[in-house]
């Protein structure tokens, strides 16, 4: 059987595909459901951290999953964090219209994406394997530092969003025609 031909896509609809699916809430509901219904957690707090952990799982899986010698892995990362930045604008004006508060949820995002960097650099034993980090980061950052539902929810999303990253970029052909 022959093979199906790749679809070429251009950096800019990978980005588009991506940070679409970083923001799908489907497999972040499939995740609330799958807890327990007696639990300590604070269900919105886990909801709104697995938010922006799938966010930043889905930009480290770019980098993690596209080769450093790949010429679109610049432009896809730059991207997809541009349309993730408009995103989060919108989310931000959402925030301000409906709650009348200031909030910049980009920098939320780069608040969150520096507490995890930070605690894989103090943990370079576990580099290795970053989900040993994340799942007990994202149930600090819950308010649940010794919750292992907490900690094991984190590290799901953070190792399922990775899986899906690396199958989609391994099933796409980037079109080097328009790069741009």
């Amino acid at each position: 059987m022959e093979a199906p031909k790749k679809e070429p896509l251009t950096v800019q609809k990978l980005a588009q595909n991506l940070a679409s699916f970083a923001i799908d809430r489907t497999d972040l509901k499939e995740l609330l459901s799958a807890l327990p219904a007696e639990n300590s957690l604070n269900i919105t707090t886990i909801e709104y951290e697995l938010g922006i952990l799938k966010i930043l799982s889905v930009g480290w899986g770019i980098s993690f999953f596209m080769a450093a010698t790949d010429k679109s892995k610049g432009p896809l990362t730059e991207h997809f964090w541009e349309m993730i930045q408009e995103i989060s604008q919108n989310i931000s004006n959402l925030a301000q219209t409906t709650t009348n508060t200031q909030v910049d949820y980009f920098n939320i995002l780069k608040e969150r994406l520096g507490v995890y960097v930070k605690k894989m650099q103090e943990n370079p034993d576990q580099a290795t394997n970053p989900a040993l980090v994340m799942g007990p980061v994202f149930a600090k950052l819950c308010g649940s530092p010794d919750n292992p539902i907490a900690i094991l929810t984190g590290t799901k999303m953070f190792t399922l969003t990775l899986g899906a990253v690396k199958e989609y970029i391994n099933i796409v052909h980037i079109d080097d025609i328009r790069l741009n």
